[in-house]
């Protein structure tokens, strides 16, 4: 396969974002630990961070599927902290603890 002009951007730009959110940002201990935290990044960076060019879904996201916003989020930690994910949960609902008969009679 040969490479073009257009996938030297890509590539280009995903080392530049890795670097920039991620690599710059960590001290990197050994080759074990660099490949441990890219596939990481790469795992976020497909699955868990938005995209401005795809109307702000991952690649990953199924086109399909409209979002609903939801009443509650949660935060993940990736990389120990250095990026949080953030995913919608369905609203829970409130306790009501089950109400007893009365005895009375």
């Amino acid at each position: 396969m040969q490479s073009t002009t257009r996938d030297n951007a890509f590539a280009e730009r995903w080392i530049r974002t890795a670097r920039a959110e991620c690599t710059d940002r960590l001290l990197i201990t050994g080759e074990r630990h660099l490949r441990t935290v890219l596939t990481t990044y790469s795992k976020h960076y497909n699955a868990g961070r938005a995209h401005r060019g795809l109307g702000l879904r991952a690649p990953d996201d199924d086109p399909n599927v409209i979002l609903l916003p939801a009443a509650t989020v949660r935060r993940r930690q990736v990389l120990g902290g250095l990026i949080n994910e953030y995913h919608t949960t369905s609203p829970r609902l409130p306790h009501h603890p089950q109400e007893r008969p009365s005895s009375a009679a």
